[in-house]
C-alpha cells in the first residue's frame, strides 16, 4: 500500500515525539568518529541490546558499521552545545570535535565520555536497512553510570532539560534549525 504521507509532515509528528540525546562514538582500523542520535533505543534486557538507526548517508555510517565496536553516550543536560557539535552544525573537524571535552578509552578501546549520564559500549550484531537508514543493533557489554545530572531531550526542534525526580533546575532551549 502507498502512503499519502509526506516527508515534511512525518518530521513535523517525529518533532513532537520527545527524544534523548546520545552520542554514537567509535574507534578503530576504520577510524575514530561520533555522531549526535536520537533515534536510539533499547530492545531486549535478555541480551542487552539497543538498536541504533543512522543515516546510509551519514558521513560515519561506515565508520560505525566496519568498526563494529561503538559506545552510546547519553548526554547530560549540559552538553546541549557538544550535540550541536557532532551534529555537524559547527563545521568543526572530527578531531576538533573530540577535542571540546574530556573523552576517555572504554573497554573496547571506543571514545567514552567522561560525564554522559551513561555510557553503553557494545559492539554491533546485526543491521538492517530500512529505506534511507541502517539500524544497526548493539549488543551492550559494558555499562558505565554517573548518579546525578539532568538528562538532554530533543523535542519541538529543541534541545530541553529533563530534570531528575527531586531537583529543580532552568530549562534549556535551543532552536537547531531542523
Amino acid at each position: 500500500m502507498t502512503s499519502d504521507i509526506s516527508k515534511q509532515l512525518f518530521r513535523d509528528a517525529m518533532a513532537s515525539l520527545p527524544a534523548a540525546v546520545n552520542i554514537i562514538t567509535t574507534a578503530g582500523p576504520h577510524g575514530r568518529c561520533g555522531i549526535t542520535a536520537s533515534a536510539v533505543c533499547s530492545v531486549t534486557d535478555s541480551p542487552p541490546t539497543m538498536l541504533v538507526c543512522i543515516n546510509q548517508t551519514s558521513y560515519v555510517h561506515d565508520t560505525l558499521f566496519q568498526n563494529r565496536n561503538i559506545c552510546i553516550n547519553v548526554l547530560a543536560a549540559e552538553y546541549q552545545d557538544l550535540a550541536r557539535t557532532f551534529a555537524g552544525m559547527t563545521g568543526d573537524s572530527m578531531d576538533e570535535r573530540f577535542g571540546h571535552c574530556a573523552w576517555g578509552i572504554g573497554i573496547s578501546s571506543v571514545p567514552v565520555l567522561s560525564d554522559a549520564i551513561a555510557n553503553l559500549e557494545g559492539s554491533i550484531v546485526d543491521v538492517k536497512t530500512v529505506g534511507s537508514h541502517s539500524v544497526m543493533f548493539v549488543r551492550i557489554d559494558h555499562i558505565s553510570m554517573r548518579e546525578d545530572g539532568d538528562g538532554l531531550v530533543y523535542f519541538g526542534r529543541q534541545f530541553h532539560r529533563l530534570a531528575r525526580p527531586g531537583g529543580t533546575t532552568p530549562s534549556l532551549s535551543s532552536n537547531t534549525g531542523r
